[in-house]
């Protein structure tokens, strides 16, 4: 199915994109990289950080996008026609000379700071190293500047869904997603992917 899918869509771009899914930390990025991974994306993941309490699902993450500030871009080439998480906050590292589509991931900033905050407790990690207001102050920075960049990037294309409502109504956000993406995907495995027993930290 997914040789299909590239061949499908490949052929309508001379460049095919690098599709990144974004947004802020705890905004539902791991289940969107498993939402497009059901509706025949491949995926570039390294599964170096493995499942756990948090992400029971997976973290779907590749380790060498932390180090695209220390200007590794090399693999992007193998990005190229995949899915692959990058953080906001990482957003303004990526290189010119590559075509992106993202999905950027919205949620409610007290549900994200509640998200957090367990994190860290599971880690025995201090939660108060700063404090909620603090860092939600930080957090929207980082949302306000990415929002932005992908406005000004002529080689972006982007969709914003938001987390709650897609657990709570997930079928408008899944035929949005899949008209972003030319009404490729698989959207009834999509819609199977979305689990309101993940949505632990409601508003």
């Amino acid at each position: 199915m997914i040789k299909r899918f590239l061949q499908r869509f490949t052929s309508q771009e001379t460049n095919p994109p690098v599709i990144i899914v974004s947004g802020l930390p705890r905004s539902g990025t791991s289940m969107m990289m498993k939402i497009l991974e059901a509706g025949g994306l491949p995926v570039l993941t390294d599964n170096i950080r493995t499942a756990d309490d948090d992400n029971p699902e997976g973290y779907y993450e590749f380790e060498r996008v932390k180090k695209l500030p220390k200007g590794d871009v090399a693999w992007l080439d193998e990005a190229t026609g995949k899915v692959v998480k990058v953080l906001a906050i990482l957003l303004f590292n990526l290189p010119e000379g590559y075509n992106y589509r993202v999905v950027f991931m919205r949620r409610a900033m007290p549900e994200i700071l509640a998200s957090q905050r367990t994190m860290l407790i599971n880690r025995g990690e201090d939660p108060d190293k700063m404090d909620d207001e603090a860092l939600a102050v930080l957090f929207e920075k980082y949302f306000r500047q990415a929002k932005a960049w992908m406005k000004q990037q002529p080689h972006v294309e982007y969709i914003e869904v938001d987390y709650n409502t897609l657990l709570e109504n997930p079928l408008p956000q899944i035929e949005a997603i899949n008209r972003f993406f030319n009404g490729k995907l698989d959207q009834d495995a999509m819609l199977h992917v979305v689990d309101p027993q993940l949505y632990r930290q409601r508003r």
